[in-house]
């Protein structure tokens, strides 16, 4: 059977453990549970290429009491790994960092951000305009109660449609209380995902740095040392 479908997975995971939901020790609704459970494992355990998202808006004040806090709804935690603001790249730090340079240097025009959460922080006094660009990692959302909902994996690689029916059944095991069938069906699940997760990387491999840069790392001094001389350098190794 093609794994495309909510409703193809419910009946792999059936078939595969000579179970129906019409013999009262499966309901549907526990499906549902146990589908999506073994979707938000599965999307969360590796940084996949196809939950990966891009959100744009125009750069304005935002809120917080510094007008520097943004949200952006769908994304996963932490997940924002490059940011533009009128076409230019600002540098991530880390958010204590950020906090040291708001704290020490109220007045910085750095072009940074960073975030905590799911709150994404800006730079007020960086001097930028124009449309704000975040790349980062999509939250899935699911619909249990829609027979065609499709995984992160059915347009993209069905094979981890394969872990997911292996992670379910991992869920039925347990309630039938067989607990070494339920750990091989976690290791299966978890070796089907990590060969699609080999392949990207052998795929990523590939990729190259522009010739125009000087190497991948290069320093940004977050903190202008000339002031005073009582400023401080802050994460040197950013990049």
């Amino acid at each position: 059977m093609s794994l495309i479908t909510k409703e193809n997975v419910f009946t792999e995971v059936l078939v595969r453990n000579n179970r129906t939901t019409t013999d009262g020790f499966i309901t549907q609704a526990m499906l549902s549970d146990w589908y999506i459970d073994a979707n938000l494992w599965a999307g969360s355990v590796y940084k996949w290429p196809f939950t990966e998202g891009r959100v744009s808006t125009t750069f304005a004040s935002g809120g917080g009491t510094d007008s520097d806090e943004y949200n952006f709804e769908g994304y996963k935690a932490d997940s924002f790994r490059i940011v533009t603001v009128g076409g230019e790249r600002l540098t991530k730090l880390k958010f204590a960092d950020y906090l040291i340079m708001k704290e020490e240097s109220p007045d910085s025009t750095d072009k940074v951000f960073s975030d905590f959460n799911r709150t994404m922080f800006i730079n007020q006094n960086a001097g930028l305009s124009g449309n704000t660009v975040c790349y980062g990692q999509v939250q899935e959302a699911i619909d249990a109660t829609d027979e065609d909902h499709e995984s992160v994996f059915t347009n993209w690689d069905r094979e981890g449609n394969e872990a997911i029916v292996s992670k379910m059944s991992s869920y039925l095991k347990r309630r039938e209380h067989q607990l070494d069938e339920a750990q091989a069906f976690d290791l299966e699940a978890q070796t089907s995902l990590d060969k699609i997760w080999k392949k990207i990387q052998d795929e990523q491999y590939a990729y190259q740095t522009s010739p125009d840069r000087e190497g991948i790392f290069s320093y940004f001094p977050v903190v202008d040392e000339s002031n005073s001389g009582a400023g401080r350098r802050y994460n040197e190794d950013q990049f």
